[in-house]
């Protein structure tokens, strides 16, 4: 998170109505928007990672444009309307915090668009990446038939992967109601209803008897002393999602338990852990935990395969 400048002037002190007057074009609107993140020392973790990223996501988002949209509709004039809400939509992400995607009610991930407001997550695992090459890894032949999204949230993972994986059955779990009525409208959202479902689970009291080739889960795992100190952002967010105990490993000791129950034979459990990543190592030394790297950034994801978990059940009993 960039420091606020507190020698620096902000526009804001003027009304929206005048600054909005101002703002010509494209490009002004993402001129000034870059400087007013700047000034104020927001936090990037939803999505981009600099002020000027942020002012393209919140701009493009607000006039409803693709993020490869011409470079010349830059000198595009705005109406006022659209100035206005460009205005409007700065003033709320400054003084508010609120994440973009929430100010927007939309979050892009492994290329797609998802619902999201502050009943889930907003979408931003690494495991995108894994979606997008069908898991190959783990099946490089056959893509999964069967795949969990465990503690789903916006269902984002699960059904991006049916997109990517056509003939893929995928079942969406969680624990929170809320969360599953963001996931169903995902579903609906993306037409895929024929082959994803979403199921209220604890963990996977919903799912008992059902078998899979793949479970992926983003639980709740940040412990005690990163939830206490996360930036002002993050707290927009449901705090039954983010925080997991006091080392952020509550969900994912029940996860390594009872995962073997529900994956076939030749099944493969991935797990995003996050910064608990750490605490997961010492509580398990002898688990050889394959740990996934990322060509776009991201760590803490693991991978074991069902011989795997059978290996060290006892560990995890």
């Amino acid at each position: 998170m960039a420091a606020s400048r507190p020698d620096a002037v902000s526009t804001l002190t003027l009304a929206d109505t005048e600054i909005s007057e101002g703002l010509i074009t494209l490009r002004d609107c993402l001129r000034w928007a870059t400087s007013e993140f700047h000034v104020h020392g927001l936090h990037y973790g939803h999505g981009t990672d600099s002020p000027w990223d942020e002012a393209v996501a919140l701009v493009l988002g607000a006039l409803h444009l693709p993020w490869d949209v011409d470079p010349s509709v830059l000198e595009a004039r705005l109406l006022p309307m659209e100035r206005a809400r460009i205005v409007s939509l700065v003033r709320a992400r400054i003084e508010t915090r609120r994440p973009l995607p929430y100010l927007l009610g939309e979050a892009f991930f492994a290329g797609y668009p998802f619902d999201v407001d502050e009943r889930v997550l907003i979408p931003r695992s690494p495991i995108a990446e894994l979606i997008e090459h069908g898991f190959a890894a783990w099946f490089p032949e056959e893509p999964p038939a069967r795949v969990l999204d465990l503690c789903c949230g916006s269902g984002c993972i699960g059904i991006a992967t049916a997109l990517h994986l056509p003939t893929a059955e995928v079942d969406l779990a969680d624990i929170s109601t809320e969360a599953l009525e963001v996931a169903k409208a995902n579903i609906t959202r993306h037409d895929v209803g024929a082959r994803v479902r979403a199921v209220a689970s604890d963990v996977f009291t919903g799912v008992a008897g059902q078998r899979y080739d793949l479970i992926v889960s983003n639980p709740p795992y940040v412990d005690t002393r990163d939830l206490a100190t996360m930036p002002a952002e993050f707290r927009h967010e449901p705090s039954m999602a983010l925080g997991a105990g006091r080392d952020g490993l509550d969900i994912v000791r029940r996860i390594l338990r009872e995962a073997r129950e529900h994956l076939r034979d030749d099944g493969v459990l991935i797990v995003e852990v996050g910064n608990s990543d750490r605490h997961l190592e010492a509580a398990f030394p002898e688990v050889p935990f394959l740990w996934l790297e990322f060509e776009r950034g991201g760590h803490g994801v693991f991978a074991l395969n069902a011989q795997e978990l059978d290996a060290h059940a006892a560990s995890f009993a």
